[in-house]
């Protein structure tokens, strides 16, 4: 599991490649930790090379809405597969989340 954070003016956008497991998850709390010191521009989590997610990983990602919800920031996911978009619907992931 990688995953790069880069600054794009007003955006944080966090890519990730690879499969976020419960092993993976622990590694990718800490490199996730930026976003959550700038947490006042636009986040953006880029999920084009993602090919799993976990409950630990939904975790992650929720734990990045709640910070974001609390300081009035946003939060887009892009670019999820069709087994992370169905993961998302059981999980009610899509109503918390703009999703493009």
């Amino acid at each position: 599991m990688k995953t790069l954070i880069e600054e794009n003016g007003h955006q944080l956008i966090a890519r990730f490649s690879g499969r976020l497991d419960t092993a993976a998850a622990v590694q990718t709390t800490e490199d996730v930790k930026p976003l959550l010191d700038a947490i006042d521009k636009e986040i953006i989590l880029d999920c084009t090379e993602l090919t799993y997610i976990s409950s630990s990983g939904l975790r992650i990602f929720l734990s990045i809405r709640k910070e974001a919800a609390a300081h009035d920031s946003k939060v887009i996911i892009r670019n999820i597969n069709a087994e992370i978009s169905q993961v998302f619907m059981m999980t009610g992931f899509v109503s918390l989340f703009e999703i493009q």
